[in-house]
């Protein structure tokens, strides 16, 4: 394996930060009402859309190498493992009447107490499809994704079910965007409590990244090179529901993020973790910050006249992607 320096670390971040910065510059200059930078009254809202989408995108991604790692599936996706379903249905039925007590009397704590019910909906949803879907402490690739698509499909009734019966639901505007997901306007408190979540399990996966390596490996190969490997599916899995449970409970399960931007990061600097991690996470950003733009582009009067949640362009282009994925990997 190459060996790794802090200098090496810094010109990797400081590359992706310049690039998530340049991309965020142009996100800024897309609008409904064509390219340009926007003006005063409505750049406050763009510069908000702008850094959510970045937070968001980066999150699913860095989730999704950590997915994919661990469990040795490069098909393995927060979204398809139907882990960001979880998370979003326990935040949306944080918002129940039953739970406005609680809410309200946390004050401050109350964006991160929404966080704490997706993160409790993410692992639950995670631990179910782990364990239906192992076989004698092996997980099968075919049989892990099903689970995960029955998980989604149950996980989404639940929450028809809630949204129909419960109908003064103070998110029930925005319940589209719970289900296939979009860039949601937040409190600062809720962006700042995601923040810190976000941040706090990246920096866990980064410190992890080396062992990582040595998750592709067989089990007792990888403690052969004293890697505790069970201790290290567990931090890196609680750490990836961490991030998603953050991300999807201010935007909703934005699908495929977290599939396509590994890939891609595997195409431009290879299989390296230490470098894999960084990149897709700087991807993830640029990719999310562009489909919002284009979203914003599209509704112009004289195009769809409509906002498309972010949701529906991310499927469209990670669909096509999984399926072609599936058939090689049969192949």
């Amino acid at each position: 394996m190459e060996k790794w320096s802090a200098e090496k670390l810094v010109v990797t971040l400081l590359v992706c930060s310049a690039a998530v910065g340049l991309a965020a510059l142009f996100a800024m200059g897309v609008g409904s009402s064509g390219l340009g930078w926007p003006p005063v009254e409505i750049r406050e809202f763009r510069e908000q859309s702008v850094m959510n989408a970045a937070l968001i995108g980066a999150a699913l991604a860095a989730a999704g190498v950590a997915y994919q790692a661990i469990l040795r599936n490069p098909l393995a996706d927060p979204y398809l493992l139907g882990v960001s379903s979880g998370a979003s249905l326990l935040a949306y039925a944080w918002q129940l009447p039953a739970f406005a007590v609680i809410v309200k009397g946390l004050g401050i704590l109350a964006p991160l107490s929404q966080e704490t019910a997706a993160f409790i909906g993410a692992l639950a949803a995670v631990g179910i499809v782990l364990g239906l879907a192992g076989r004698r402490g092996r997980l099968e690739p075919v049989t892990l994704l099903l689970v995960g698509v029955i998980v989604n499909a149950v996980n989404g009734s639940v929450f028809l079910l809630i949204n129909a019966l419960v109908r003064e639901l103070p998110g029930n505007g925005g319940a589209i965007g719970f289900l296939v997901g979009e860039i949601q306007a937040i409190t600062s408190a809720q962006r700042w409590a995601a923040l810190a979540m976000i941040a706090f399990g990246w920096f866990v996966l980064m410190y992890f990244c080396g062992q990582l390596n040595a998750a592709s490996l067989d089990d007792g190969e990888a403690e052969s090179l004293g890697v505790r490997i069970h201790r290290l599916r567990w931090i890196a899995l609680i750490a990836a529901s961490l991030m998603t449970a953050a991300a999807v409970a201010i935007s909703g399960p934005i699908g495929f993020v977290g599939l396509i931007c590994p890939h891609v990061g595997r195409l431009i600097v290879g299989t390296d973790q230490r470098r894999l991690l960084p990149v897709s996470t700087a991807i993830g950003a640029i990719l999310l910050m562009s489909a919002d733009a284009l979203c914003r582009y599209l509704s112009a009067e004289t195009l769809l006249a409509s906002l498309l949640p972010v949701g529906v362009l991310t499927g469209l282009l990670g669909g096509p992607l999984f399926l072609w994925l599936l058939f090689r990997a049969k192949k």
